[in-house]
């Protein structure tokens, strides 16, 4: 890329309405696009290192959990699953405190925004101190997180999470889930303090995370949403839910309905809302949350590392369903890789290839990209996910001299991109008009990483 100017040359740039050449973007002094103009010259703009595409929106991450990615790989003695690998989880939080959490995020968004994703939802339920106490501020590790954002770039949709209860029907938590817990006042508490800190943050939006139907009740539930709703109508709700084929076999004992028929039911989810992992869902399940209009956010990498499931895509895409993905534990953190493994487990089920693309869409990769940069601005209520005038200025520059990209044009580039090897081929990334990437660089990388490995020697020791 040459020096940074005001405005954004692409030979290639794929648009809100598919792909043009010659593309002349101008950016505004509030980062977001005022035009993106086929079929121009570049004059005094930047001449893109290669074809421009829309940032990719991480909807799903638990921040801390990137200082657990490969240490819990190790087999037990029994059988191991999703519950054996939150136990080892569990011991790892005891250990966190607010320093380590800002070092740990930091690290994990200079990473993120490396690999193309511009923002991110962090459902956030490390709240409290390691005895369950709140700190004096008790949004201390919500700021936290924010602070490592901002030191990073990227825009987030902050989730802090309600985390009530050990088990469907108002359990008590155990000990090591009191670092969660909040009731829905303090956890209101938190948002209101949040939404004052950067009200005038543009990058920085406010939501709440009911952590899963084992983790709230109806009452704590509704009262929550309602609360945030009241101040700000088009706030995010997200949730986990039908994750393992446990939670839907102790969610029928203890209500006689699987979870997400329960939640439908009872909280009435739209599209401001967004259903985490969705696993283990039926037929008629899967029809009301692509009906309803919520995003159903998907996270293959974690569901496989982790045993959950396969989600069922092909039906949900058949009903006009809506969908994103998310890091997760980020073990990975690569949106390529996220949307390879939708598609191949898709394949690896169904004996076939090709699913996520229909008639309209041949292009699998160009299907995966689009819906899922889209889905996850909805669900994070953040003006991103396509390249046109009054969105954010989130975009990714591919790198022009890469190898496997040379002479592709359109559809083939994502095509490459998602299905070809494992280089990562995003050279430039910009958030909200600001160059945070440069030549695959980002300037807090060296910074952050010795941040993190400090953090880590600390932890190990």
């Amino acid at each position: 890329m040459t020096a940074p100017g005001p405005d954004l040359f692409a030979a290639q740039a794929l648009l809100a309405d598919g792909w043009a050449r010659d593309v002349l973007f101008r950016f505004g002094d509030d980062g977001t696009i005022l035009l993106a103009t086929p079929d121009k010259s570049a004059g005094g703009a930047t001449i893109a290192a290669g074809p421009v595409l829309p940032g990719m929106v991480d909807v799903h991450s638990h921040a801390f959990q990137r200082a657990l990615a490969g240490r819990t790989e190790r087999a037990s003695a029994g059988e191991d699953s999703f519950w054996t690998w939150r136990e080892a989880m569990y011991g790892f939080v005891l250990r966190l405190i607010p320093d380590h959490l800002e070092a740990i995020a930091a690290q994990l968004y200079v990473e993120l925004l490396k690999q193309g994703y511009t923002a991110v939802g962090e459902f956030h339920y490390l709240h409290h101190a390691p005895d369950g106490g709140a700190y004096d501020e008790i949004a201390e590790m919500s700021l936290r997180i924010v602070a490592a954002a901002r030191q990073a770039g990227i825009a987030i949709t902050h989730l802090p999470v309600l985390y009530g209860y050990g088990g469907f029907g108002g359990a008590d938590v155990g000990d090591a889930q009191r670092r969660f817990q909040n009731s829905p006042d303090s956890l209101i508490r938190i948002v209101e303090t949040m939404r004052s800190q950067f009200s005038d943050d543009p990058d920085v939006r406010v939501g709440v995370a009911p952590h899963s139907l084992r983790a709230v009740t109806d009452e704590t539930l509704t009262e929550t949403v309602a609360a945030l709703h009241a101040d700000d109508p088009t706030a995010p709700v997200h949730i986990h839910v039908a994750e393992q084929k446990k939670e839907v076999a102790d969610c029928l004992a203890w209500s006689g309905q699987r979870p997400v028929d329960w939640l439908f039911d009872n909280a009435q989810p739209d599209r401001r809302w967004c259903l985490i992992h969705a696993t283990h869902v039926s037929d008629a399940e899967v029809a009301r949350i692509a009906e309803s209009g919520a995003v159903a956010g998907l996270c293959p990498v974690t569901e496989a590392n982790l045993g959950d499931g396969i989600f069922p895509l092909p039906p949900f895409l058949a009903a006009g369903g809506v969908y994103a993905v998310g890091s997760d534990s980020n073990n990975t953190v690569s949106p390529v890789e996220e949307l390879r493994w939708l598609e191949y487990g898709q394949r690896l089920r169904d004996g076939r290839r090709n699913i996520a693309a229909d008639p309209r869409r041949p292009s699998v990769g160009a299907a995966l990209w689009k819906a899922a940069a889209a889905g996850g601005a909805q669900a994070l209520a953040q003006p991103a996910g396509t390249l046109a005038p009054g969105k954010r200025a989130d975009l990714i520059v591919l790198d022009g001299d890469d190898i496997d990209l040379e002479g592709l044009e359109g559809d083939d580039i994502l095509d490459t991109m998602i299905f070809a090897g494992n280089e990562n081929r995003i050279r430039d990334v910009m958030v909200g008009g600001v160059w945070r990437v440069v030549d695959g660089h980002h300037a807090a990388e060296e910074n952050a990483a010795n941040a993190y490995r400090n953090t880590l020697h600390e932890l190990s020791s």
